[in-house]
């Protein structure tokens, strides 16, 4: 019988230590230590990215449907806004939402889809916060005016935003649809508030002019955003609200009250 790896128990601390084979030699231990390594088999961990990348695709798909959809149109937003329309890849989106390229096109049928939907969302960032003001017709146009030229609708991220789905609106007929129900919606708005405004102010309803001073007026709040999105350290502190105001008194005939600071810090 081979005596070839028999565990003996020292005799000072209970330890086991190795026996010597039939030849009593080193090298026949280091033989069957080498036989007994070739039948363990250990589990090779993971690689680290490959962890990394499950981990977040697991997290990814506990939320619900609506919530994916939000993910990866808030993944092509910053993709959009870090490297324009040509750097929103659909790669480059599944990279930044944490997903594989194949669940991106689970949720939108193509690239063109999913921008698409992406629009809607700038349009609605910068148009829908204006039209749940509430208090007085004078406090509410008020607040309109301030919130178009404050932050979150005027800052360099919409205006990054904004500037790279523009330039497509012209030879996309589906962006452009998309603009011009925005445009609209918000111009409809403004309208109302303008009848509700000169009404308090004791005018009869006049449906024609309130449309020239709600085109008047949203062309007048374009052209200052876009000059303190891309220039606002050119202006003094409030500059441009200031003008805002004193430049739509003058259209509609009537004081419509500068804002306060707490209205201004409370945009």
């Amino acid at each position: 019988m081979e005596a070839a790896y028999v565990r003996a128990r020292s005799p000072g601390d209970g330890a086991t230590a190795p026996m010597p084979d039939a030849t009593g030699s080193r090298m026949g231990q280091g033989r069957h230590a080498r036989r007994l390594q070739r039948h363990i088999r250990f589990p090779r961990p993971a690689p680290i990215r490959r962890v990394a990348r499950d981990m977040s695709r697991r997290n990814f798909h506990r939320c619900t449907e609506a919530e994916r959809r939000h993910d990866l149109i808030e993944a092509t937003l910053d993709c959009i806004s870090e490297a324009g329309l040509p750097g929103a890849t659909v790669r480059q989106i599944a990279i930044k939402a944490g997903v594989t390229a194949g669940l991106i096109r689970h949720y939108f049928d193509s690239k063109e889809m999913i921008l698409q939907e992406a629009y809607k969302v700038v349009i609605a960032r910068l148009t829908e916060r204006a039209k749940l003001v509430s208090g007085t017709p004078e406090e509410r146009l008020r607040a309109f005016i301030l919130i178009n030229l404050t932050e979150p609708v005027a800052n360099s991220r919409s205006l990054s935003l904004w500037a790279s789905f523009i330039s497509r609106v012209g030879v996309d007929p589906a962006l452009a649809a998309i603009h011009q129900e925005g445009y609209l919606s918000f111009r409809l708005s403004l309208e109302g508030l303008l009848g509700d405004f000169l009404a308090a102010r004791g005018e009869a309803p006049d449906p024609a002019r309130q449309r020239a001073l709600a085109i008047a007026i949203s062309g007048l709040l374009d052209g200052l955003w876009l000059e303190g999105c891309l220039a606002g350290e050119l202006f003094e502190e409030s500059e441009l609200i200031a003008i805002a105001f004193s430049s739509i008194e003058a259209l509609i005939g009537h004081p419509i009250g500068a804002p306060s600071a707490i209205e201004q810090d409370g945009e």
